[in-house]
């Protein structure tokens, strides 16, 4: 009894509070009603069919601070049984949300159950209303307007929810809602019954050092018979024996017992490429993943040993939905070290002042290796540091550190001239880069 008086009171405090509102009445018509003619309406909403509480009160969810619907619905219908002299308690049935807040334990129950096998910290409930239900809605709208109204979908979103918990706690477990990111996310589906279950990937973020060549990013599929096996591929489906992917992965899906997955990766070094110094950047996700919590000490342990001096992984941790599209948008300053061989004996000067002539904007076309597969355009970079000696008269080691997104091997060769200037060009003799390796990537991540 204590909170009705409350409820109540706050409630008639709004109601002198509040300011007259401009509200729809039909037909392109806009009407001021006062505060008290407001009331009116709510009462004529009461007069209109038998409606639970929580259904009346949430069509001024913005009135009364630190009320449930529930508590403004009941203290609107003891004023209008007082103003009236009808019946102040609640009826058995509800023509606007038809007892679908009634039944909030029992769609708890059924999302519990899907979710009984996945390890989650967070959660949000949604809703698909009947037919039925969105035509009331509508009705309401137009014959009972409230600026102070909220949609029966948040209050059925809420009372999901809070049923939800009540039901983790019973069971000694606890969640939070997240609106954002949740781990597990249901659809309450009340035309059919269902309750519709979502289970986010978990992420992971790390670096990783290729030490050896020959060794893709992620899977590569036989160009010849597009994966299903042909004697090209030894019927393997497969470029190449095995990739970064397949050597971090399955150790990820494993300690989280997922379903699937992929690596992210900060860009991509060439096949015959080394990825040295501290590593690139890349976030695993693992899709359907029953278990979040995970040693990632031993998880780097495992791909590490697994490797066999392949491929290495450090500073794992875990990592957010907005880490991926950070990865694969980070445009990073990269240093290269690259083996060249020179068509014809140079001194050390010549290459010096040519790697002089480097620096600054270089104007490269896409190249002809990947132009198959990538946009014909010319794109601007820069050099910001380029050194080089000597091996002998004809080869030269040499080290870079340009824009991310500069192909290194044409920056040496030209490319037949789609690249400008190139080392080939500011020397005058063919140059060819026999081995490259990307010493860092210059990210803040």
């Amino acid at each position: 009894m204590a909170f009705l008086i409350h409820a109540i009171d706050v409630l008639a405090i709004s109601w002198r509070i509040v300011k007259p509102q401009r509200v729809w009445a039909g037909r392109t018509r806009w009407v001021k009603l006062s505060p008290m003619e407001v009331l009116r309406e709510a009462f004529k909403l009461l007069s209109a069919g038998p409606i639970c509480n929580t259904c009346l009160g949430r069509r001024y969810a913005k009135l009364g601070k630190g009320l449930s619907n529930a508590e403004r619905g009941q203290a609107i219908r003891v004023l209008w049984a007082m103003e009236t002299g009808g019946e102040a308690s609640e009826p058995d049935r509800c023509w606007v949300c038809e007892g679908a807040l009634l039944r909030a334990e029992d769609h708890a129950q059924k999302a519990l159950e899907a979710v009984k096998d996945y390890e989650f910290e967070t959660f949000l409930f949604g809703v698909r209303l009947t037919p039925y239900q969105e035509a009331v809605e509508d009705f309401l709208r137009k014959r009972f307007p409230s600026p102070w109204a909220e949609p029966l979908q948040r209050d059925l979103n809420r009372a999901f929810g809070r049923a939800f918990e009540r039901l983790l706690a019973s069971e000694g477990m606890k969640a939070t809602v997240d609106y954002y990111h949740p781990h597990v996310r249901f659809t309450v589906d009340l035309w059919k019954g269902s309750v519709e279950v979502y289970i986010a990937p978990a992420y992971f973020y790390g670096r990783y050092r290729k030490l050896v060549r020959g060794i893709p990013q992620t899977h590569w599929p036989c160009r010849e018979c597009r994966g299903k096996g042909c004697p090209r591929c030894n019927y393997t489906g497969k470029m190449y024996p095995t990739s970064v992917e397949e050597l971090i992965l399955p150790v990820f899906l494993e300690a989280c017992d997922g379903e699937g997955g992929h690596l992210h990766g900060a860009g991509r070094e060439d096949v015959d490429a080394r990825m040295l110094g501290r590593g690139r950047p890349f976030v695993v996700e693992v899709e359907r993943p029953r278990r979040r919590r995970v040693d990632l000490k031993a998880v780097a342990g495992r791909i590490n040993a697994g490797a066999r001096g392949k491929v290495e992984v450090l500073d794992l941790r875990p990592a957010s939905p907005e880490l991926v599209r950070k990865v694969k948008e980070l445009k990073a300053r990269k240093r290269y070290l690259a083996r060249v061989s020179l068509a014809a004996p140079v001194t050390q000067k010549q290459l010096s002042e040519a790697l002089a002539g480097l620096r600054g904007e270089i104007h490269q076309r896409t190249p002809i290796r990947v132009r198959h597969r990538r946009a014909d355009l010319v794109r601007v970079r820069r050099v910001h540091e380029a050194s080089g000696r000597l091996l002998s008269p004809t080869e030269a080691e040499i080290e870079v550190l340009c824009d991310g997104g500069l192909y290194v091997k044409e920056l040496i060769s030209g490319d037949e001239g789609g690249t400008h200037p190139s080392l080939s060009e500011l020397l005058g003799i063919e140059a060819r880069v026999r081995e490259l390796d990307v010493l860092e990537v210059l990210d803040d991540l």
